[in-house]
């Protein structure tokens, strides 16, 4: 198996739109915060400014990663959106996001492939622009996650992540299922890509994406009172964090690690 190349930490993954969500998931003890508008799409992209401010509230405690919509709407529209944050990121002396991803629907494999690598030109490093696939991928018309991961391999990507599209539909193990799932992973793995999952995950489902070797799980409902749209709480993050430390235990053969009490940190 060839060398994983990610830089993204390992653990628990939770979208926020607001300082205020960003502060309940550090608290909670999430390694990357991602930041996405929830309400604009799968991977909703968030203004510049509360970009800004997000990063500002978590530099130090935890990564940064942010959604920027879909690849579909341009690689120069999704650049300027990154230099607008970047840009108020340099000017207040804060460090900038660890990646940044798009989504591929409504495009073809060949389409994909040529914008992604044109984006990744002009995103560059220190930032990593990660790859995505959709689990729903017939549904959001996009290329096949198969496929998709050996090109975002040939690419040079060094992240995927596995999501689903279609949010008011089932999550991703019920859309993919875990032997699918199990044999993307597999794939991904096997060309050195670090690998994220997401979509709709709770906190039943979380051992299973774990074992099948994902690196990163990321989730919003099942952090958030009140769903996906809700609020991020930082009980729930302590909970799912608990949770994948107890999976990461038994593998190593580790006794489980204490867990934190959620009432103890509620106001």
């Amino acid at each position: 198996m060839n060398t994983i190349r990610s830089r993204l930490a390992a653990g628990l993954l939770v979208s926020v739109r607001s300082v205020a969500e960003a502060q309940e998931a550090v608290a909670g003890g999430a390694a990357i915060i991602d930041v996405k508008e929830p309400s604009r799409g799968p991977l909703g992209r968030a203004d510049a400014d509360v970009t800004a401010a997000i990063a500002e509230a978590v530099a130090g405690r935890a990564q940064l990663t942010v959604a920027c919509g879909e690849l579909v709407t341009g690689e120069r529209e999704i650049a300027a959106h990154v230099e607008a944050i970047t840009t108020q990121l340099a000017a207040a002396r804060l460090p900038f996001p660890e990646a940044v991803k798009v989504g591929p629907s409504r495009l073809p494999l060949d389409r994909w492939r040529s914008a992604y690598e044109r984006l990744a030109a002009i995103v560059t490093e220190p930032i990593e622009l990660v790859a995505v696939a959709y689990a729903d991928w017939q549904c959001a018309k996009a290329p096949d996650p198969a496929r998709l991961i050996e090109a975002a391999a040939d690419g040079g990507a060094s992240t995927i992540l596995i999501d689903t599209c279609d949010k008011s539909a089932g999550g991703l193990l019920d859309v993919a299922g875990l032997s699918r799932l199990r044999d993307w992973v597999a794939a991904a793995r096997s060309r050195g890509l670090g690998v994220a999952l997401a979509g709709r995950l709770t906190a039943n489902d979380l051992p299973s994406v774990a074992a099948i070797g994902a690196q990163i799980v990321g989730v919003r409902s099942a952090a958030c009172e009140g769903g996906r749209m809700g609020r991020v709480h930082r009980g729930n993050v302590i909970a799912l964090v608990g949770t994948l430390a107890e999976v990461g235990a038994a593998a190593s053969g580790s006794p489980p690690p204490p867990r934190m009490c959620p009432e103890e940190l509620r106001p």
